[in-house]
């Protein structure tokens, strides 16, 4: 019995994970800078979408007559 508890005992102390060796305000640092990281990728994320979209309608806005005519749909021969 008395191996089995020591044991445990061992097993409990080794058990002690990053966070509780870490001090509160160590890991409140860490906690902000991971929320940071996140929102900055967030951020570009959107960026870039907005970028695609800006180009998007520029090279909308910079179309030939003849490139609008072969995009659409419609068969312009039935109204000749």
């Amino acid at each position: 019995m008395a191996k089995k508890s020591q044991q445990k005992k061992q097993k409990q102390a080794e058990k002690v994970s990053l966070q509780d060796t870490l001090n509160e305000d160590l890991l409140k640092m860490l906690k902000q800078t991971k929320q940071q990281l996140i929102d900055d990728e967030e951020q570009k994320k959107r960026e870039e979408a907005e970028r695609k979209r800006k180009e998007q309608k520029q090279r909308e806005k910079n179309k030939s007559f003849a490139e609008l005519l072969e995009e659409n749909p419609m068969d312009w021969k039935k109204y000749k």
